[in-house]
């Protein structure tokens, strides 16, 4: 049995939006699923929306159980009394998942800003490969158009981020492409050098490595979005770094970009300081 997912739930439990993505991912991984719910967690409580009634511990524990005999692989649940940070450090712990998955709030009114703030936190406070599911419907099944979003600078990544190779060797016909932004401050550098400092970190195999754009535009996510649609790539895999143009997910501007306007899954991967 393959790494498990690591599904993070909302205050509203069984409204996740990123459930579906993840059990399709799931599924061809033989992958398990554990749906993690931290009940007094401040991140992903609505606390702004009107319409939320808190649910009872029992009413939780029974909504969430519920999902899970629904879905198409084994599904563990887990209620923590703890915050969400360190509720999923001691998942992390015991689990040793695959990724995790975060989907946007369930609450209608429920801001995305939460999501960005929650993805944020648990970067800083748990650096652990991250997917983040968009509210609109995603394919079910494992992505096969890949775009990976570099700077172009050297990155190592933790020992157990053999994410890529794993959804390759799922999907059908699937391919990883690589983009980098250019602009007046960050001259090209071409394709064998983008490659070498991808090579490093054993992504994947390498006649996986199809396409490698540098793109000219004055905002790294601008470049990227454009050429993720121009590709029609299902899938965003993003470097995060504290220092890097493209992947520091401590950047708040470039954050809310990636999460609030990408119609498809992004994958934060991040790497060591």
């Amino acid at each position: 049995m393959a790494l498990p997912l690591i599904v993070l739930t909302d205050s509203y439990a069984v409204t996740n939006s990123a459930l579906a993505y993840a059990a399709g991912l799931a599924l061809p991984l033989q992958a398990e699923l554990v749906l993690l719910h931290a009940r007094y967690d401040a991140l992903l409580a609505p606390v702004d929306d009107p319409a939320y009634v808190p649910v009872g511990a029992l009413a939780t524990e029974q909504a969430l159980q519920q999902l899970a005999a629904t879905q198409p692989v084994s599904t563990q649940v887990e209620i923590s009394e703890r915050e969400l940070p360190e509720a999923l450090r001691a998942a992390v712990r015991y689990h040793a998942p695959l990724l995790l998955v975060l989907g946007p709030p369930g609450g209608g009114s429920t801001p995305l800003e939460v999501m960005v703030d929650t993805a944020k936190t648990l970067l800083s406070t748990v650096p652990y490969p991250l997917l983040l599911v968009p509210a609109l419907g995603q394919q079910a099944g494992p992505p096969r158009r890949l775009l990976l979003a570099v700077d172009g600078h050297p990155f190592v990544l933790h020992q157990y981020q053999d994410i890529i190779r794993r959804l390759l060797s799922v999907s059908d016909g699937g391919t990883l492409n690589v983009v980098r932004v250019s602009d007046s401050s960050h001259p090209r550098l071409g394709t064998e050098s983008i490659l070498e400092t991808i090579a490093a970190n054993d992504l994947a195999d390498e006649i996986a490595f199809g396409q490698v754009s540098e793109v000219a535009d004055l905002s790294a996510a601008d470049g990227v979005l454009a050429e993720a649609a121009r590709q029609q790539a299902d899938l965003l895999v993003v470097i995060a770094r504290r220092h890097s143009l493209l992947g520091s997910l401590f950047h708040h501007s470039i954050t809310g970009q990636f999460i609030e306007r990408s119609p498809i899954p992004v994958l934060v991967l991040p790497a060591k300081d």
